[in-house]
């Protein structure tokens, strides 16, 4: 087996750089003869080869890992826009019906094209501080919920599991949060045979369970938002026309 095997391009690009710095300075040497010359910027230069260094590592691979990570946000908004559309803005309309206290912050989700960065982070301000408090008490509308979030939830699980498979999710640790989230809601809803037949202090808990998708969803909904408005317009245009805290919000432009 041939030496040249064990050596990646790396090694042999490295080697051959060596060779011909070696190359030049001996070359440098036959033309003009003169060794102290030849060994002072053989100095210089390894005198000077910590700031390379430095500013390889320092700005250069910084430079680097910023796109990198750019893309890298880039393909996770794709991937956050595919679970708002297949599930997300779904879950959110169905729960908006159960929120009693959805007017007092209506105002706040009712964006539009003049939102500025400002009124974002004054909405989402009023979300994270707000108390949500959901009617789940297995009256029959409850239960109704209950029972087609349960359906809808296991039919999404395969679309579900293929978001937790992306790598690029463990860079955003909030979005995170609220797939594991989801998906507790479908597990506890799923291993309840009959949901119309449950114990208050039970439905109290699936209330609960329901409160914390439903506070995550609306900020991960925010962001989203915020996302669109900033980079797609044409996506924002159909986001505020689906705006499911708008019940006057209606997919067909008539104006």
């Amino acid at each position: 087996m041939k030496l040249s095997k064990y050596f990646g391009w790396k090694v042999k690009l490295g080697i051959f750089l060596i060779f011909l710095s070696a190359l030049l300075y001996l070359a440098n040497f036959l033309i003009f003869h003169d060794l102290h010359e030849v060994l002072f910027y053989i100095g210089i230069d390894t005198a000077f080869l910590p700031i390379e260094i430095l500013f390889v590592v320092l700005v250069i691979e910084n430079a680097i890992s910023s796109r990198e990570k750019k893309q890298m946000m880039e393909k996770l908004n794709m991937v956050i826009g595919a679970f708002f559309s297949e599930v997300g803005t779904h879950i959110l309309g169905s729960i908006t019906k159960f929120d009693p206290d959805t007017e007092h912050i209506r105002n706040d989700l009712l964006i539009n094209e003049s939102w500025s960065e400002q009124d974002f982070k004054n909405a989402k301000k009023t979300i994270k501080n707000f108390d949500y408090t959901l009617h789940i008490n297995g009256g029959s509308e409850s239960i109704e919920f209950l029972v087609n979030a349960k359906k809808f939830l296991v039919n999404e699980r395969k679309f579900l599991l293929a978001l937790l498979e992306n790598p690029n999710l463990l860079e955003h640790e909030t979005f995170t949060e609220l797939l594991w989230a989801v998906f507790h809601l479908m597990e506890e809803l799923e291993n309840r045979d009959d949901l119309s037949k449950l114990p208050k202090a039970d439905y109290n808990h699936l209330a609960g369970d329901v409160v914390r998708v439903y506070s995550l969803l609306i900020i991960e909904w925010l962001e989203y938002m915020e996302h669109l408005m900033n980079n797609y317009p044409y996506l924002f245009s159909l986001a505020i026309r689906t705006n499911p805290f708008d019940p006057k919000s209606h997919v067909e432009i008539s104006d």
